[in-house]
């Protein structure tokens, strides 16, 4: 990846239905050139897909949470990560070092959302414990922009 490739990604993260044509004239290429690059760039798995941001808020799901999760000894691993895949108020999941096994990003309708959430976890037989800390705001977005 050269600077150029740099350039087109953070012009995709900005807008990626940004023409060809706009595309190339910021960054000196031809529209036919930088489908190229992108289409290289995707074949190595620099591009993983292109989707649409929502707004979570604007969906009714304006409370970001984040819980820390320790599985019991006897979980079954798979069978969370399946959990964490299918359940619609889990962003994000990720397996972690440290005191916890994973942190999960939620968007949830309101504090009460919590609660039947955690149950849900427990129910399963997953949880052996956990830490709930909401943000009160995100300064910095989620999508990854190269630097």
């Amino acid at each position: 990846m050269d600077d150029i490739d740099r350039k087109i990604l953070s012009l995709l993260a900005a807008d990626a239905r940004r023409a060809l044509s706009d595309i190339g004239a910021e960054v000196g290429l031809s529209p036919s050139a930088v489908n190229e690059r992108i289409r290289r760039m995707t074949a190595r798995g620099v591009i993983r897909r292109f989707t649409v941001e929502v707004d979570p808020a604007a969906m009714g799901l304006p409370v970001p949470v984040f819980l820390w999760v320790a599985l019991r000894e006897d979980a079954d691993e798979g069978a969370f990560r399946a959990f964490a895949s299918a359940h619609p108020a889990i962003a994000e999941c990720h397996h972690v070092t440290g005191a916890w096994s994973y942190l999960l990003k939620l968007h949830l309708p309101d504090l009460a959302a919590i609660e039947p959430l955690l149950e849900q976890i427990k129910a399963q037989r997953f949880l052996a414990r956990s830490e709930t800390i909401l943000a009160l705001s995100s300064p910095v977005p989620a999508p990854m922009l190269p630097r």
